[in-house]
């Protein structure tokens, strides 16, 4: 019986991939990286976004954190209010709030993250939200979880399950000794979540709901 979720923010509760998508090539632009396809932009929804310029483009550590301030010149003005709830969100929040303490943990900026909810009118559903700093301190999944819990009195990990859409949720669940939901609506390649090792798996928003509800 689970009496604590934990969502990840981008990919799993909104689409948020077209703000993200534009913002990344905003940046790339300005390193003369034009026209990238939006198969090697997606990669960039979910992990921390300076890991994601150094690992996929080769990005020094110091123009990684730059090319990050880039993408925020964009995403600032424009990029955050490009998302939407994924279809079904809107129900299953309220609902499960109802059975469940729900809480977020994402590597996006706490500051973006918290508009980003309030602007879709679910913010209130969530008792706990961690995101990470400006700084790109709080960034690591696993460092996200474990200060969600640590603000819920550390309950017993058998009492959480976390949602994600992304490797590094389920990695970083495991790092916490959570289970782990993985859906495969969001940002994830083929076989990426059940290879991680999420001890379930849900293709669509109305499996989640399904599960989440059967878990409580």
């Amino acid at each position: 019986m689970k009496k604590y979720f934990l969502f990840d923010l981008d990919g799993t509760l909104t689409d948020t991939g077209e703000g993200i998508l534009k913002s990344v090539q905003y940046a790339l632009d300005a390193y003369g990286i034009h026209g990238e396809p939006e198969e090697k932009l997606r990669r960039f929804v979910g992990p921390p976004l300076h890991q994601s310029f150094m690992e996929y483009y080769g990005f020094p550590e110091e123009q990684a954190f730059e090319a990050v301030e880039k993408y925020r010149e964009r995403y600032r003005e424009k990029g955050v209010f490009e998302n939407s709830l994924y279809p079904g969100m809107e129900r299953l929040l309220p609902a499960l709030a109802q059975r469940a303490t729900l809480c977020v943990a994402t590597s996006k900026p706490l500051v973006f993250a918290s508009q980003i909810l309030k602007m879709r009118g679910v913010d209130g559903c969530f008792t706990v939200t961690v995101g990470a700093n400006l700084d790109g301190t709080m960034t690591d999944k696993a460092e996200v979880i474990g200060e969600v819990l640590r603000r819920l009195g550390s309950p017993e990990p058998t009492e959480a399950v976390m949602v994600g859409d992304r490797k590094h949720d389920i990695l970083g669940a495991k790092a916490c000794g959570l289970e782990s939901i993985g859906v495969e609506y969001g940002f994830a390649e083929t076989g990426e979540l059940r290879q991680a090792g999420a001890e379930y798996v849900v293709p669509t928003v109305d499996a989640l709901e399904e599960l989440c509800l059967r878990l409580v």
